[in-house]
């Protein structure tokens, strides 16, 4: 059976992807959210208010990556995933392998996109509106709402680098046949 799109560049695509998230992740959660938190000044500090307003104002060049250009590669990540093990499972002799490791790396990007919208979108909204409180937000938790949001993004570290190694595994498998 032969597939019009080359399942093989799909899934060598879908990886360096899962890949691609991975780094987005440490490099947000382990070097730019710290960053903002240097010397962040405690609640009962004068500076605490200007500080949190600051982070509120920063917030948005996160946010938009994470929006406009990581959902659209963690959507893709299901999507090929998803066409590699329909590939492997419609053809059983190919060089893909087994069909399931494939499907588990498509769950793994679902979850990570779940997770964006269900549990990292209300933290976003809250850093964000730190910029104009107006009571709409409890800017004495700013600093933990970062904090939050840096442990929450683990999650999109840990399944993404699942996803891309299970499929690199299987990947190589197929080259060995």
């Amino acid at each position: 059976m032969s597939t019009y799109i080359s399942a093989e560049a799909v899934l060598g695509t879908t990886v360096a992807f899962s890949f691609i998230l991975l780094g987005n992740a440490i490099t947000q959660s382990f070097m730019g959210v710290p960053a903002l938190l240097v010397d962040f000044p405690p609640p009962s500090s004068p500076d605490h208010a200007a500080r949190a307003k600051l982070l509120g104002r920063q917030w948005p060049t996160f946010w938009v990556v994470g929006n406009q250009f990581f959902r659209p590669i963690s959507t893709f990540g299901i999507l090929g995933y998803g066409y590699t093990a329909w590939a492997a499972a419609s053809q059983p002799e190919s060089r893909l392998g087994d069909w399931r490791p494939y499907a588990f790396a498509s769950l793994a990007h679902f979850v990570t996109v779940i997770h964006s919208a269900m549990n990292m979108q209300p933290i976003n909204e809250k850093i964000d509106a730190l910029k104009d409180p107006k009571g709409r937000v409890d800017t004495k938790q700013a600093e933990p709402y970062a904090r939050k949001w840096i442990k929450f993004n683990t999650v999109r570290l840990i399944t993404p680098v699942v996803a891309g190694s299970l499929a690199l595994v299987q990947m190589m498998k197929g080259l060995r046949q």
